[in-house]
């Protein structure tokens, strides 16, 4: 068993727990306003990672062409359902079939969290590669030094982990990957919303040359 059968077993669980959080998360939303205003004119954008597409969603109803992509086709298929506006399908982050260029802009929340260190740069690689010069890049992570394994999640057995990171790491990874370090935010855990850990947000940049 691997990561994408197990987002395929949790689907209909997480689009429960998950799908409305936006809702209870003010940053979160003021980052993604500041996102959708910075492509909004420039361009598509894509939600890399979408799972159900609660990004998506939000990005779209501020008026960003954006469409979603997911490791996951159980997750690729409940976002489709969840907001037919938004154009939805299955890719693996680490090879996707996406032509040089092609987007203005990729958010990663929470995406990142599934790629061990030994392949962060490839990951990294192929987004910068899909963005247009100048493209931004959004992405999101839990802040510590672990790797947490589960057997076991919201009553399925699954196989899959999570990787945690430093935002100076993480900057580090994204500079070695050609990207300009615009900004770092970090905050604590939303009490009765979300897994109580710290998060990190970072805006980067393809350059323009």
């Amino acid at each position: 068993m691997n990561t994408q059968k197990s987002y395929d077993l949790v689907a209909d669980e997480y689009v429960r727990r998950i799908f409305d959080e936006l809702r209870h998360k003010p940053l979160d939303r003021l980052l993604l306003d500041r996102f959708a205003a910075s492509v909004r004119e420039k361009g598509p954008a894509c939600d890399m990672g979408c799972g159900p597409g609660q990004v998506a969603r939000y990005l779209h109803e501020q008026g960003v062409k954006v469409c979603g992509v997911d490791l996951s086709p159980a997750m690729v298929e409940r976002a489709s359902g969840l907001t037919p506006g938004v154009k939805f399908r299955q890719g693996d982050m680490m090879a996707l079939d996406v032509q040089d260029a092609s987007w203005a802009g990729i958010t990663a929340f929470y995406s990142l969290i599934h790629i061990p260190r030994s392949d962060l740069a490839r990951a990294l690689g192929e987004l910068r590669r899909i963005l247009r010069p100048g493209g931004l890049l959004l992405l999101s992570f839990h802040i510590g030094d672990e790797t947490v394994h589960l057997d076991e999640w919201w009553g399925q057995k699954v196989c899959v982990d999570f990787y945690t990171f430093r935002s100076p790491e993480m900057a580090g990874w994204l500079s070695l990957a050609g990207f300009e370090i615009e900004e770092i935010i970090e905050r604590e855990p939303y009490a009765d919303v979300e897994h109580q850990s710290r998060r990190s947000y970072i805006f980067a940049r393809r350059p323009n040359c």
